[in-house]
């Protein structure tokens, strides 16, 4: 049992305007009693890495539809790993993710993908498992 709820922050990165399942992902981590800030659409690398360190977040959840999550998760995790954020943070990615890209996602950090369709109830559960104290 955790002594707070676990700080989520969902961001969708890049040019992609598409957040439906971002929103329905952050209803569905809120009703399963975690804490969720959703940083809203078209944020920069730059300011997902901020606002993750600046919430305090625990897992910082990535939802990409647009094909460019390798360039936008290379430069978040840079930007992360410079200011020591990386460090006990929960890394997710969700959208559209070949299967090819998991490799180099995980060389970068990313500890969870999530393509399109995947349940809610099992990115929560994943959540609940793999979050930091």
């Amino acid at each position: 049992m955790r002594d707070r709820p676990i700080r989520v922050l969902i961001a969708k990165p890049g040019l992609d305007g598409h957040d439906v399942g971002a929103k329905v992902l952050c209803r569905a981590l809120r009703d399963a009693g975690m804490e969720v800030i959703y940083t809203g659409l078209r944020q920069s690398p730059k300011a997902i890495a901020a606002a993750t360190l600046q919430e305090d977040a625990r897992v910082l959840g990535l939802s990409v539809l647009s094909g460019a999550h390798l360039p936008l998760c290379r430069r978040i995790g840079e930007l992360l790993e410079e200011q020591g954020g990386l460090s006990g943070l929960l890394w997710l990615v969700g959208g559209n993710i070949p299967r090819r890209d998991l490799p180099a996602l995980e060389a970068l950090g990313v500890r969870g993908v999530f393509p399109t369709g995947s349940h809610f109830d099992e990115i929560v559960a994943f959540i609940e498992r793999e979050a930091p104290q």
